[in-house]
Parts: C-alpha cells; sequence; structure tokens
C-alpha cells in the first residue's frame, strides 16, 4: 500500500522461519532512486511490542529529503502479523535473531544500520556474533549489557496481568495509569499512537497484539536473580558507530550502566530523553531527526 502523506511505498512482506514458521515485516521502500545509495535500517522492537512501533520513524527516514533509505522493521514469531509458535520456549533471543537473519536473506538485505529497542538491543548483540559484516551501525533503544532487575519484574507483572480493553478510550486511559508517571511528556497523540501500537481489533474486540504465553517465559524470574550482562558483547561493537538514546525515567538502562557504556565505547552517542521511560517513542523529541542525522554520517 502507498501512504500519499510520505514518499515512500509500505508493503508487508512475508517469509519463512527455519522451522517453517510464517513471519512477517513492514517493507518501507522511498520513491526515490536515491536510496539506493544509502545503507538501509533495520527496527527490532521491544519483548512484547511489533513492528507498528517503528511506523511514523520508518516512514519519516524513508521520506527523508536528503537521505532516503529503505526501512525494515521486522515483526518477532507470536507477534504481530507473524505466526505463534506452538512451542513458547521459542519466544528466546537466539531464535529471534535466527529470524532476523533469514528474513534479511528473504528481503535480499546484506547490511545495514540495525536500531534495536529493548529486546531488540538483545537481539543486534546476537547478531554481532551471528553476522557481524551485516552491522554498519547501531541504534540501541534504552538498552544496554546490564538489564536492572526492577525493570524487568515490573515487564513481567504486566504481561501476567496485562488490562483487557473493551475499547480504546479504556485501552488509553490504562497505559496512561500504567506509564503515565514514566512518560510525562507524551502527547494525547501520542498515548494513541502507544494504544494502537500495542492492540489490534478484530470483530469490535481489543487485545494485546502478541501470543499470551510469552508471559510463561518470565515465569522462572525471580526479583533477587542475578541476572547475566552482555559486557562482552558490548565490548566487540565498539568499532561500529553507536548511538545510544536513555529515557530520563528508565527502569532498565540505569544512569550508571549508560555512563559505563560510554566509558568503554568512547566513540559512542548519548541521547537522554526527559519526559519519558523504557522505551522512548523514536518519533518524538526530535529523536526521528538525530537518528536520521546519525544515519547520513555511516
Amino acid at each position: 500500500m502507498t501512504n500519499s502523506a510520505v514518499q515512500c511505498h509500505i508493503e508487508s512482506r512475508f517469509y519463512t522461519s527455519r522451522d517453517g514458521l510464517r513471519l512477517h515485516a513492514c517493507d518501507y521502500v522511498p520513491f526515490d532512486a536515491a536510496h539506493e545509495q544509502n545503507l538501509p535500517v533495520i527496527c527490532m522492537h521491544g519483548l512484547s511490542r511489533n513492528a507498528r512501533d517503528f511506523d511514523l520513524l520508518a516512514k519519516y527516514l524513508a521520506s527523508h529529503p536528503q537521505t532516503p533509505r529503505r526501512v525494515i522493521a521486522f515483526d518477532y514469531r507470536g507477534r504481530g502479523l507473524s505466526e505463534y509458535d506452538k512451542n513458547w520456549s521459542k519466544y528466546n533471543v537466539l531464535t529471534e535473531a535466527e529470524d532476523i537473519v533469514s528474513g534479511l536473506n528473504a528481503l535480499g538485505i546484506e547490511h545495514g544500520i540495525f536500531i534495536g529497542t529493548s529486546r531488540g538491543g538483545l537481539i543486534t548483540f546476537v547478531l554481532a556474533g551471528m553476522r557481524p559484516t551485516a552491522l554498519k551501525g547501531i541504534v540501541l533503544n534504552d538498552i544496554g549489557p546490564v538489564i536492572d532487575g526492577a525493570g524487568l519484574m515490573q515487564i513481567r507483572s504486566y504481561l501476567q496481568q496485562a488490562p483487557r480493553p473493551k475499547n480504546w478510550s479504556e485501552a488509553i486511559e490504562a497505559q496512561r495509569k500504567i506509564m503515565g508517571k514514566s512518560f510525562p511528556a507524551l502527547t494525547d497523540e501520542d498515548w494513541l499512537f502507544e494504544v494502537e501500537c500495542r492492540y489490534s481489533q478484530k470483530d469490535g474486540i481489543l487485545s494485546a497484539d502478541y501470543d499470551p504465553h510469552l508471559a510463561d517465559t518470565m515465569k522462572g524470574l525471580n526479583a533477587g536473580d542475578r541476572l547475566p550482562t552482555a559486557w562482552p558483547q558490548f565490548i566487540g561493537l565498539r568499532h561500529l558507530p553507536t548511538l545510544v538514546i536513555r529515557g530520563e525515567n528508565s527502569n532498565i538502562l540505569s544512569k550508571e550502566t549508560f555512563e559505563q557504556m560510554s566509558a568503554v565505547h568512547p566513540k559512542m552517542q548519548q541521547l537522554h530523553v526527559e519526559g519519558q521511560g523504557h522505551a522512548p517513542m523514536l518519533h518524538t523529541s526530535g529523536l526521528d531527526d538525530a537518528i536520521a542525522q546519525f544515519c547520513a554520517k555511516i
């Protein structure tokens, strides 16, 4: 389909995973042929999110007047338009990274700039070892080599007790109640975007746009658990242009980790987003323009 508000063609693309699942990606291709000279951008969302999180950012990048570029936003298995897996244990970072590789192969993408929000950043770390030549630049949105346990427990609680709104107004009210303190900067338009990304509607019924069995993957997580870190994987990215974004109220990427990342990666660029938590919306607060400028330098 084509959106008249932007200068790009938008198409749903389906491909098959190594184990036979039908997976989905949204492909934003600029009308401007100049985009072929610019590296494509590959977008990867958070744990229970989907490709729609990147819709406005993708349109901005694909329609950019100076540096238009192709943008691919993936739905992981069990999210968005991708098929659900009957074996919920396959909802893990390694399998999802393998799915991204299958998607890149299917879409003819050899390399690009990878944008990873939360879990998408962890998948980026895996891809760096799995297919290092594919990564030419990295944007990490509110994620680093150390995950704050309190934030992870909050995500687990949300998945286990997710609200079930009857309509869009209830959905907005529910998300404001859950996220409002961490996201005071959001506008009414932003909250509508949030719930339209989070929920899908079928036959007038709203439902969270992910497999409920995602919650099963976090059953064994306890507040006192010592979580593994990914410092070796992050340090291995020091040769790549890297931009790290942190929400002011993030409970996943701490200030301490944010500063330590800069210390081990001296060329890393940092962006601090006021009035937002985990994870900042990438089309707000001028982040879309900052990302476009970052990409243009690679």
